[in-house]
């Protein structure tokens, strides 16, 4: 995945998406720099690859959403990873 494969939210789903899938290595990204406290425009700037003092609310919207389909991955989209990995 490079920095431009991504949508600026990522789809709303109560299931795993191919985008969450193909995704999945950038939710544990945003989750390592929640837990580091990293700034969030210097994560959204290392991780997307976007300038959030060019593109503010582009970016600062593309930071919050992502974070929160990572943060819901590890509270419900974990099970069906797991359900998965075994079948």
């Amino acid at each position: 995945m490079g920095k431009a494969d991504f949508l600026d939210e990522p789809p709303k789903s109560e299931h795993l998406t191919d985008y969450d899938h193909a995704h999945f290595v950038t939710y544990l990204r945003l989750l390592d720099a929640e837990a580091d406290a990293a700034d969030w425009s210097e994560v959204v700037r290392v991780i997307f690859g976007l300038d959030p003092e060019k593109q503010p609310e582009r970016a600062m919207r593309v930071h919050k959403t992502h974070l929160a389909r990572a943060r819901w991955m590890t509270e419900n989209g974990y099970r069906e990873l797991l359900r998965s990995a075994f079948h």
